[in-house]
């Protein structure tokens, strides 16, 4: 089953290391059950995106070891393929990239062809350039921001709120990032999805290992410390705070690192199970 991982620093940037290499259960170490690629996106501080994947696991990928101690940014996605749709290359690898924004997708949607068909309808088959149903999943979502004047939310409803009427879907979980703010969604309840609002040692101060920009902080925030919201499927470290999405619930986390959960979509119309699968994609899709 394919990771998940995104982080929100607020305003000032950081590296993701911790999360990425150091955590007991780190996502380089996840990328062991997930070999078919890796990446990380994260905003320049001009707020370009970068973005580097490999159709690879994490654990191979050298440039995923270096990238997670050198990348620095105030918002990060991040994840680990385990391939149910799609070759394995570098189109069809997490994140991706569409008007400044970063995605990556976690679930299994159906009807491609009924998916190409809508996109064109709305004038942007042109968005797709691999095979897989993430990226169209992706597409909607940005065909839909489009046509509701940049508004992501509203992009995000419309979108998802068409897949679910219209198409099979066994889960629709994903992280959205841009320079500025951060969405998940976790929907419907087959895949978990948890977040963590953390409290950061900042480097340099007391405690400061010199080696992560991470330290074990058991306090509340306070000027010497930084908070930060992280999103993954599975817990990374034994924190008493993770909290689990639920089924159906939208968190948006902006700049300030102020948190919001909404729950906009009802029932699927159209859902799958695993046994539903063909023998492949089931196991892609199994803990």
């Amino acid at each position: 089953m394919c990771r998940l991982f995104g982080l929100h620093c607020g305003r000032l940037p950081m590296t993701a290391t911790f999360w990425l290499l150091d955590a007991p259960d780190n996502l380089r170490l996840q990328g062991r059950r997930n070999p078919d690629g890796t990446g990380i996106g994260v905003y320049e501080p001009d707020g370009t995106a970068r973005v580097d994947k490999q159709p690879i696991d994490a654990w191979s990928d050298t440039d995923f070891a270096e990238d997670a101690r050198t990348m620095h940014g105030t918002t990060f996605v991040a994840h680990v393929r385990y391939a149910s749709t799609g070759a394995h290359t570098v189109a069809n690898t997490h994140p991706f990239e569409l008007d400044g924004r970063l995605f990556a997708h976690n679930g299994v949607v159906r009807g491609l062809d009924a998916m190409d068909a809508r996109l064109a309808e709305l004038g942007a088959e042109s968005l797709v350039a691999g095979e897989t149903d993430s990226e169209r999943v992706f597409a909607l979502i940005t065909a839909e921001v489009r046509r509701h004047c940049g508004d992501v939310v509203d992009g995000v409803e419309a979108a998802v709120g068409w897949i679910a009427e219209n198409v099979p879907v066994l889960s629709l979980n994903f992280v959205l990032v841009t320079a500025t703010d951060l969405w998940a969604l976790r929907y419907p309840e087959v895949h978990p999805l948890w977040f963590l609002e953390r409290a950061e040692r900042l480097p340099g101060g007391d405690g400061w290992d010199g080696q992560t920009d991470r330290i074990r902080a058991q306090v509340a925030p306070s000027d010497d410390d930084h908070r930060t919201v992280v999103v993954a499927t599975e817990r990374m470290d034994d924190e008493a705070g993770w909290t689990a999405l639920e089924p159906g619930e939208l968190l948006h986390v902006d700049r300030d690192l102020v948190t919001s959960r909404t729950r906009p979509f009802g029932p699927l119309r159209h859902p799958l199970t695993v046994d539903d699968l063909e023998p492949v994609a089931s196991a892609s899709q199994r803990a």
